[in-house]
């Protein structure tokens, strides 16, 4: 009894409200202003999305603005690098160069005096060898150009001036200069130095006269 009660006022409650046309009414407007609530979630949505999209992009651009501007700083570390190390080098070349003058310049200062030594040295070599081949030479006398020769040639040798080995030797244009040429009686003396005729000198190594000499051939 109570289920069928219970049953048609149910029934009855619905038939209300289908004959009820403001209960429509307010029905229709719940529905509308659900789907409103529903359109503006999606634009909510749509508008987050666009934000995020927007902030990825300048992201994106600035990580490319670093990338390019690294690539920039390590492209001109590079070029500065190169350049000091050719201007080390450049430096480094110069410093040797000019330290190998300064040690030419002083070891050469004096070549001036002492090439005009050299003629008073041959002088001196041809006066003691007068002297010894004369009978009646004075031996005080050859004792005292001795003494001045070998003051002479200390002196020479002590400032740096050497005697250029000849006699024996290969004929080499860098050290002799060739002023006769006599057939050679042993064929080991061909293109070799024979005899002198006049004395070379060298400076600290640099040739300041060239010893002429005559080759055998």
């Amino acid at each position: 009894m109570k289920k069928n009660k219970s049953n048609r006022e149910k029934d009855s409650e619905s038939t209300t409200n289908m004959n009820n046309p403001h209960t429509e009414h307010v029905n229709n407007q719940n529905k509308m202003s659900d789907n409103k609530q529903d359109e503006s979630v999606l634009e909510s949505a749509a508008e987050i999305e666009q934000a995020a999209a927007g902030a990825e992009e300048p992201s994106e651009t600035h990580a490319d603005d670093g990338r390019n501007e690294l690539k920039t700083l390590k492209e001109e570390l590079a070029e500065a690098k190169d350049k000091y190390v050719r201007l080390y080098a450049e430096f480094d070349n110069y410093r040797r160069r000019t330290a190998k003058e300064r040690l030419d310049l002083i070891g050469t200062a004096s070549e001036d005096v002492l090439v005009g030594f050299l003629p008073v040295l041959d002088d001196c070599e041809r006066a003691l060898q007068v002297l010894k081949e004369t009978n009646a030479a004075d031996k005080a006398a050859i004792e005292g150009t001795e003494l001045i020769y070998n003051k002479l040639v200390g002196y020479l040798r002590s400032k740096g001036v050497s005697k250029i080995d000849a006699v024996g030797k290969d004929f080499d244009t860098d050290f002799h200069e060739a002023v006769a040429q006599f057939p050679a009686q042993d064929k080991k003396q061909k293109n070799k130095v024979i005899d002198i005729a006049q004395q070379g000198y060298t400076l600290n190594g640099k040739v300041i006269r060239f010893a002429k000499v005559v080759i055998g051939i």
